[in-house]
């Protein structure tokens, strides 16, 4: 079986869907995902459903949808000596996925695996795992999903993890020299993130490598412009210092992605 949630929730194997049409079922599915292999309790699916007001039935309404969910993959590998993918573990279920694809494990690894072969210094591999995990995701996670507070923050920890392999992947292009090739992407970058200094601080680095100097001192007066008018903010050091590097004619230095 394949477990998606890097774009809309999609379960399927070769030849069906399995994709809850429900939208509550749906959403316990993706709260088991994100939770596979480990226990989720049944108060944390209660507080995902209702938040702080649950209905009399939530616990019988809760065990409906495991229920749903039960039967839509009896049978799939990956089950219990009874077929069943979901156990039941006090206090709670625990999806079992063992043997089966799921996205969100597979962009991970290839993110860790860029990283090492970033330290290591081979950044033509690193740019291609990383390119690999990042086409993983087909669009916002679990974009076909209600949210509750549980589902909201996993969300917003994915979206993290995104935006920490973007970073990578710029400072492996960065690394190999391939300025030129990056503006693009950084353009779009600071565009979609337009608070995140280290995207701007990369494409006026990107843009004086290539002698595009005005375009690189005009790149860093957008986000002066930005955090003054809109925060009440002066750009960081490393932004200072590398308007100042341009201004005078010497190379910026780079500015690596936190691990």
């Amino acid at each position: 079986m394949k477990f998606d949630i890097l774009g809309p929730l999609k379960v399927t194997d070769d030849q069906r869907d399995f994709t809850p049409s429900a939208a509550k079922t749906r959403q316990v599915l993706a709260l088991l995902l994100l939770r596979s292999d480990h226990t989720l309790s049944l108060d944390s699916i209660v507080e995902e459903l209702w938040g702080d007001n649950p209905p009399r039935s939530a616990v019988t309404t809760s065990q409906t949808y495991i229920y749903q969910l039960r039967k839509a993959f009896a049978g799939q590998p990956g089950g219990d000596a009874d077929g069943q993918m979901i156990r039941t573990v006090a206090p709670g279920y625990v999806l079992r996925t063992e043997g089966a694809r799921v996205d969100i494990r597979e962009f991970e690894q290839l993110v860790d695996q860029g990283q090492t072969l970033l330290s290591l210094g081979q950044t033509d591999r690193s740019v291609e795992a990383l390119n690999r995990a990042l086409a993983l995701w087909r669009g916002p996670a679990l974009s076909n999903v209600d949210k509750g507070p549980l589902l909201q923050g996993y969300v917003a920890h994915l979206e993290e993890r995104r935006i920490a392999a973007l970073e990578l992947r710029v400072t492996a292009e960065m690394e190999r020299g391939n300025h030129r090739g990056v503006i693009a992407d950084l353009r779009k970058l600071v565009t979609a993130h337009p608070y995140n200094e280290w995207f701007h601080a990369q494409l006026i680095i990107a843009l004086n490598k290539c002698g595009r100097r005005v375009e690189a001192l005009q790149a860093y007066q957008t986000i002066r412009l930005l955090l003054s008018e809109e925060l009440g903010l002066d750009p960081s050091p490393d932004l200072q210092r590398i308007h100042h590097e341009v201004l005078s004619g010497t190379a910026a230095g780079p500015l690596r992605a936190a691990a």
